[in-house]
């Protein structure tokens, strides 16, 4: 099983960097992170992560696709598993307005979640832009699909609304923080909240020190399990 989430994992990466290498260098990157992650919540181990984000621009446009994989095993039996991936399209209306499309994959059964579809489009506002602070807001509305490891499903419209902070300092070192709330347009008490903040220290052009802290919050998580997750990973982030 560990043989083909690395494969699949591979696979992504190199379609992003195919998809990175057909345009012009000043308009597209490629990174990726192999990190150790320490989680507590639903799931309490330490294991390895990889990930990856590929970007491009072109005109007005830019695309982003990012993916992460979390996987391990003990003694030949699951410890934990989870698969975040994403798609957007970002069209420019002004330096500070643009619209987006958004699609989102998760999986993640150790919270009871087998796997959740999401999408739609929204609004993305740039509050604040300087040499060192950059400050962005955003706001969706979405289609949500979910079906838990005990085979219920539903499907739903919600509500995304996002912040997006980042601080720059010594150089190139930085700090951001991202803050995601979706909420459930049918149930109000049905809402998950998301926060990442991050650390990243370059060593040097390509090669940089990363640490992030993930907290999810599932306000109606799948009976049985709880309601927040926190993961902390220290890595290395590769930009090619």
């Amino acid at each position: 099983m560990g043989i083909a989430i690395m494969r699949l994992f591979l696979l992504i990466v190199a379609a992003a960097a195919l998809f990175a290498s057909s345009a012009r260098a000043q308009t597209s990157k490629l990174t990726l992170d192999f990190g150790l992650v320490n989680a507590s919540g639903n799931s309490d181990f330490t294991s390895i992560n990889l990930g990856d984000k590929a970007t491009r621009g072109f005109g007005g446009f830019a695309f982003t696709q990012t993916a992460k994989v979390l996987y391990g095993e003990t003694e030949g039996s699951r410890t934990t598993e989870s698969y975040d991936v994403s798609v957007r399209g970002d069209r420019a209306l002004s330096r500070r307005i643009g619209l987006f499309l958004l699609g989102q994959y998760q999986r993640d059964p150790f919270a009871g979640l087998a796997s959740r579809w999401s999408g739609g489009p929204g609004l993305a506002v740039s509050l604040l832009r300087s040499a060192r602070d950059t400050l962005g807001v955003e706001e969706a509305v979405t289609e949500q699909r979910e079906r838990s490891i005990a085979g219920l499903a539903e499907s739903f419209a919600a509500t995304r609304t996002a912040a997006l902070f980042k601080h720059t300092f010594a150089a190139t070192s930085s700090i951001s923080e991202a803050v995601e709330w979706i909420a459930n347009l049918k149930t109000s008490d049905d809402y998950r909240l998301n926060s990442e903040t991050a650390l990243t220290a370059p060593v040097s052009r390509q090669i940089a020190l990363r640490v992030s802290y993930l907290i999810r919050f599932d306000n109606q998580p799948e009976p049985g399990f709880k309601k927040s997750d926190r993961i902390l990973t220290t890595g290395v982030q590769i930009a090619l």
